[in-house]
């Protein structure tokens, strides 16, 4: 099924109206596009290093919906040009110009799966995605199975491979590791980390859909529910939180694959959940803020014992 992507050539004041209009037409997947600066709460939701530069607000907004090709189109367009005429006589409208394009029915959310297949990971891991034909493993290798969801983590990406080598490396030989993942997104750090000999793992993300990932992903890789307990909070924000989780128990190694930005904040309030001889293993740096996380964790107390890259991201190791 095709579907009919309609944009409007407005202004940023004229958005909150016109989106409420366009609704009251029953349309699909309202967009607007401008260049409002971020504000500092936005910056927080969106877990980005690299934030994009927008050129200098000049208050033009681009608003668009979608509708069915059998949609009477002319009709619409006639609703629209009139509450534009309607909304002009009290506020600055714009240009109005509408403009007319094509989209395919697409499930996108599902789409990138057709790009994600077995892949072995080191020497004897392999990363199988549960909507894949089983992969030619070797008798003595480690099966992760995933499907990540909406969630951050298949095993692919550089930040993940450098904290997997970093997991395998500081795991205590004798399976008596307890592990915190924190930022957890799939659960595939849990999962190779209880795979590798881990006693327990105990997962913390402030999204409730990778907490549902993460346990589904845990679960479905045979991780008994007496070894993992994976709960939706935030040690940085929320210090009630933060204390409950402490109070639980302390571990022999945390890991954070989050972004820089993140592990800084995170550096200062991490302290209580490391055993004395712990590691703190954090990864999904960009090579930029090396210096800036290192500042942070020397300044935090630790002291750092290992650093690997990976093209332009980095993994620093700390106790």
């Amino acid at each position: 099924m095709k579907w009919i992507k309609i944009t409007i050539e407005t202004t940023t004041e004229a958005t909150d109206m016109l989106s409420y209009l366009l609704n009251e037409k029953e349309v699909e997947g309202i967009e607007i596009e401008d260049k409002i600066p971020l504000s500092e709460e936005d910056k927080s939701a969106m877990f980005i290093d690299i934030l994009p530069e927008l050129p200098p607000d000049d208050g033009v907004a681009y608003i668009s919906c979608y509708v069915e090709e059998d949609r009477d189109l002319d009709d619409l367009q006639t609703y629209i040009r009139q509450e534009l005429d309607d909304m002009s006589t009290y506020m600055n409208v714009g240009s109005g110009k509408i403009t007319l394009g094509e989209t395919e029915d697409k499930d996108w959310i599902n789409n990138w799966k057709d790009f994600f297949h077995p892949f072995r990971l080191e020497e004897n891991i392999v990363i199988q995605p549960t909507w894949t034909e089983i992969f030619d493993a070797k008798e003595d290798d480690i099966i992760i199975n995933i499907d990540p969801g909406t969630a951050f983590g298949t095993g692919s990406h550089e930040t993940t491979k450098l904290c997997i080598s970093n997991i395998k490396k500081y795991l205590k030989e004798d399976g008596s590791s307890e592990v915190l993942d924190a930022g957890c997104g799939s659960g595939i750090l849990s999962i190779i980390a209880m795979k590798l000999g881990a006693k327990r793992v105990y997962g913390i993300d402030i999204d409730a859909l990778a907490v549902q990932a993460s346990v589904e992903n845990l679960e479905l890789n045979g991780i008994s529910k007496d070894n993992f307990q994976i709960v939706k909070g935030d040690v940085i924000g929320d210090k009630e939180f933060a204390e409950s989780v402490a109070k639980i128990g302390q571990y022999d190694i945390v890991v954070a694959n989050i972004l820089a930005d993140v592990i800084i904040p995170l550096s200062g309030v991490i302290r209580p959940f490391m055993k004395e001889d712990a590691v703190f293993i954090t990864s999904g740096i960009i090579d930029m803020k090396e210096e800036a996380v290192k500042e942070a964790l020397i300044q935090n107390g630790f002291e750092i014992i290992d650093i690997t890259h990976m093209g332009e991201w980095v993994s620093i190791v700390a106790k």
